[in-house]
């Protein structure tokens, strides 16, 4: 009889365990090199290996910064960042920090940041949040960017 009382009690606390929420996030996300200057991953970016990024998080009103997390990204240009606890009063975004190539470090104001929900009462059920991809300038853009870009019909248009 102690045997089954204890059974349940085991089975119950691992139901309890396995329902509850988990307790953090992890962030993931992808740092390129804009090797034609567009502003955006085209065919020809390239992801960059050892970038260092910071995942940092803003009191809504104050700005004051509360939480701060930084990576590295790697070898396919991917970082994952894990940040404790819901974030629901602070807005939190993956910033560029810092480029190992030389011929790529511009940081730009365009696509230098990604903002990412941190917070369980939005609807995701996931604690993988995935950040837009963010990318430092290429000093030059390669030769076969002005081609490639008007595959994407950027060029300005007469009509």
């Amino acid at each position: 009889m102690a045997a089954a009382l204890w059974l349940c009690a085991l089975a119950a606390s691992v139901a309890v365990a396995a329902a509850a929420p988990p307790v953090g996030f992890t962030i993931q996300g992808r740092v390129y090199c804009d090797t034609c200057r567009a502003g955006f991953v085209t065919s020809a970016s390239e992801y960059i290996a050892g970038a260092k990024v910071r995942l940092q998080c803003k009191h809504f009103d104050s700005e004051e910064v509360k939480h701060q997390v930084e990576g590295v990204t790697d070898e396919s240009g991917t970082y994952r960042l894990l940040l404790e606890d819901d974030h629901q009063e602070e807005i939190c975004e993956v910033l560029l920090l810092e480029s190992p190539r030389k011929d790529c470090a511009e940081i730009e104001g365009r696509r230098d940041s990604a903002r990412v929900s941190l917070t369980r009462n939005n609807g995701m059920a996931s604690e993988v949040r995935y950040a837009n991809p963010i990318g430092f300038l290429r000093d030059e853009p390669l030769p076969n960017c002005g081609v490639l870009l008007q595959q994407y019909a950027l060029g300005d248009a007469d009509d």
